[in-house]
C-alpha cells in the first residue's frame, strides 16, 4: 500500500472529501500521530517549563514537610506517653516524698505530699537505729 493518498488535493477538506468518497468504510481509530518539527519543538518548550515549575513546587513541598514534621512530632510523642499512661491508668513523677520508718512493725514508708503511701518497704539494717526525731514522733494512729 501507498504510505500517502490524496496528497494532490492542497486543501485539507478536499483531501478529507475525496478519502471519504472513495473509502470501503468510515471508522474512528486511536492512533499516534506523529508530530511536525514545530510542534515536537514547542512540546519540548512545554515540557522544560513543566519540569522547572515542578521542581520548585518540589522544593517547596520538601520545606512544608520539614515544617510540618516539626510541629507533628512533640505531638506524636505527647500522644505515646498519653496512651502508654492511660494504659499502665498512672504516670510517672518526679516528687518531694516523706520517709517515715516503723521501728515496730519494721517497714519504711514514702508518703507523697498529699499523704498518700506510694511505697512500702522493709528496713534496712542501717534504718532499724532509732533517732531522737523518731523516738519523738508521734502520728495520727498512736493512742
Amino acid at each position: 500500500m501507498d504510505k500517502t493518498i490524496g496528497t494532490e488535493y492542497g486543501n485539507l477538506s478536499q483531501r478529507e472529501a475525496f478519502l471519504k468518497d472513495n473509502c470501503d468504510k468510515v471508522e474512528e481509530k486511536g492512533y499516534m500521530k506523529p508530530y511536525t518539527p514545530e510542534e515536537l519543538q514547542g512540546h519540548k518548550e512545554k515540557l522544560s517549563n513543566l519540569s522547572i515549575e515542578i521542581d520548585e513546587i518540589e522544593d517547596e513541598k520538601k520545606a512544608s514537610a520539614k515544617y510540618f514534621k516539626s510541629v507533628l512530632d512533640p505531638m506524636y510523642i505527647n500522644r505515646r506517653n498519653l496512651v502508654s499512661n492511660i494504659r499502665k491508668k498512672s504516670e510517672y513523677v518526679r516528687e518531694i516524698c516523706y520517709k517515715f520508718i516503723d521501728q515496730k512493725e519494721k517497714e519504711v514508708g514514702f508518703y507523697n505530699a498529699e499523704g498518700i503511701l506510694i511505697e512500702s518497704r522493709g528496713v534496712t539494717a542501717d534504718e532499724l537505729q532509732p533517732t531522737i526525731f523518731s523516738m519523738q514522733r508521734k502520728t495520727g494512729t498512736d493512742e
